[in-house]
């Protein structure tokens, strides 16, 4: 049986004027597949990535990574899933701004009864994000409770998720936001120390913080506007994760710089390598829905958008107005 389902959809790169709304025809899945309806749409930077033509694809290219809702029909082969089974993703290929779609099933999970849709779809991968970067980036000698790190924009979505389950995990999170309002949603959410990096600077703050010694783990999502000093944050033998691009891609440096600031290491993270099987996927998936479960972990949504107001989110996303998650509703 085909359907038809409103898609957002970009025919060219550039700014929040290039997604549209199609129509486009939706039939049944194939193997290795589900289609799945839509209750709640997430909204991620790596969208805005690919919108602008940061991260190139082919053209058209239906947005959104993240999404829950409904299962309404399972291709063959699929076992994990069943026809009405409530359920959640973050996976590629991109596609989740829509009303309903077919995709791939191996990246999608049974939903547990007492997470809602709207929390699903807002938490899939920015959770599954905060908990790669805190539990399998660790820097060369481990990471033990009283250790310091050092988290970026730690009042956006990963940020907030990553600032409680830093806390439950007993690691001394210092987070960076752009207001004195951003910084006291970090700290309300487990950051123990935040910095204003438009009123101070952060690298001297850290080594105020850390007894001049420095962190353990740098997480950023900034990119250009703060790797560098960054670098100069972590103590010996630390480890600089970056994982975004927000004020731009990071510029390329020499390799020598590492040395004489401590011996560092620096590694470039995406989710999409972590997620490379359905039992990879579910072991991260099941970690997260326990500790929201538990209440250690709170998904915090403070925006909420139609789905033809897209355009709009965007806007406000680029423009760092957004705290915590951001969801479309179709």
């Amino acid at each position: 049986m085909t359907q038809t389902t409103r898609a957002v959809r970009i025919h060219a790169t550039g700014g929040p004027e290039q997604l549209v709304i199609d129509t486009l025809d939706v039939g049944e899945p194939g193997p290795g597949q589900v289609r799945i309806r839509h209750k709640a749409i997430g909204l991620n930077f790596i969208d805005v990535y690919q919108r602008s033509g940061l991260y190139p694809n082919a053209m058209p290219l239906a947005l959104g990574m993240e999404g829950a809702g409904v299962i309404e029909a399972v291709g063959e082969g699929v076992t994990h899933l069943k026809v009405g089974d409530r359920a959640a993703y973050a996976a590629n290929p991109p596609g989740s701004y829509s009303d309903v779609r077919v995709m791939p099933a191996m990246n999608v999970c049974q939903l547990p009864d007492a997470i809602s849709f709207e929390t699903g779809a807002a938490m899939m991968l920015k959770g599954l994000t905060a908990m790669y970067l805190l539990k399998r980036c660790k820097p060369v000698e481990g990471l033990e409770r009283g250790d310091f790190v050092l988290f970026h924009a730690a009042a956006g979505g990963v940020g907030l998720i990553a600032c409680q389950w830093a806390r439950a995990l007993g690691l001394r999170l210092i987070g960076t936001a752009g207001s004195d309002e951003k910084c006291a949603l970090a700290r309300e959410h487990g950051a123990e120390f935040t910095i204003n990096y438009r009123t101070e600077d952060f690298t001297a703050r850290v080594k105020e913080i850390t007894g001049g010694q420095g962190v353990k783990v740098v997480y950023d999502s900034v990119g250009k506007d703060t790797f560098d000093k960054s670098l100069d944050c972590l103590m010996p033998f630390g480890l600089m994760v970056s994982f975004g691009n927000a004020s731009g891609p990071v510029a390329p440096f020499a390799p020598g710089i590492l040395g004489p600031k401590g011996s560092l290491y620096v590694t470039r993270q995406t989710l999409f390598t972590h997620i490379t099987s359905r039992e990879r996927t579910q072991a991260m998936a099941d970690e997260l829905f326990a500790v929201v479960g538990s209440g250690d972990v709170k998904i915090r949504i403070d925006q909420r958008f139609a789905l033809t107001d897209v355009q709009a989110a965007h806007r406000s996303l680029e423009a760092r107005q957004t705290t915590g998650c951001t969801i479309l509703l179709p």
